[in-house]
């Protein structure tokens, strides 16, 4: 029986990326593991400690659209379809992200964010809290 897998694109705190597939990631364990391949046994697994990440985007898709512009600003969407809190996330890199989040705290190591865009590659994205430079919650998170 073939365990349910994840497809994620890792981003490091360094620019660097990793795609591939995952079983075991929970927000509150220090690591997990990423395979390049689906099928277990095959590809190259790699040991992913948290504490390096900028963040984990769980995708529909390992590849993605890159013809597709993500829409980022909640004005572009229909809000009434997105359901918690607003937020909006400037990483150390420049990237901002906004979305929705149900289990942002700023004592936590790191949250989820359900993309403001449905149409997104994105299903999910786990923000490494340390990996930030503003969070902005409610409705500035819409400037």
């Amino acid at each position: 029986m073939l365990t349910q897998r994840n497809k994620v694109v890792v981003h490091y705190s360094d620019g660097t990326l990793l795609k591939g597939y995952t079983h075991d990631f929970l927000p509150d364990k220090a690591l997990f593991h990423v395979n390049t391949a689906l099928e277990p046994g095959v590809g190259t697994t790699h040991e992913v400690k948290l504490s390096d990440l900028k963040a984990v985007f769980f995708v529909k898709t390992i590849d993605g659209n890159p013809a597709y512009r993500e829409r980022n600003v909640f004005e572009d969407v229909n809000a009434k379809a997105l359901h918690g809190i607003k937020i909006k996330v400037v990483f150390r890199d420049g990237e901002t992200v906004r979305g929705i989040s149900m289990g942002y705290s700023k004592t936590k190591k790191g949250f989820f964010v359900l993309p403001v865009d449905l149409q997104s590659n994105n299903e999910r994205i786990f923000v490494v809290t340390g990996a930030t430079t503003e969070i902005v919650v409610g409705p500035d998170a819409e400037k």
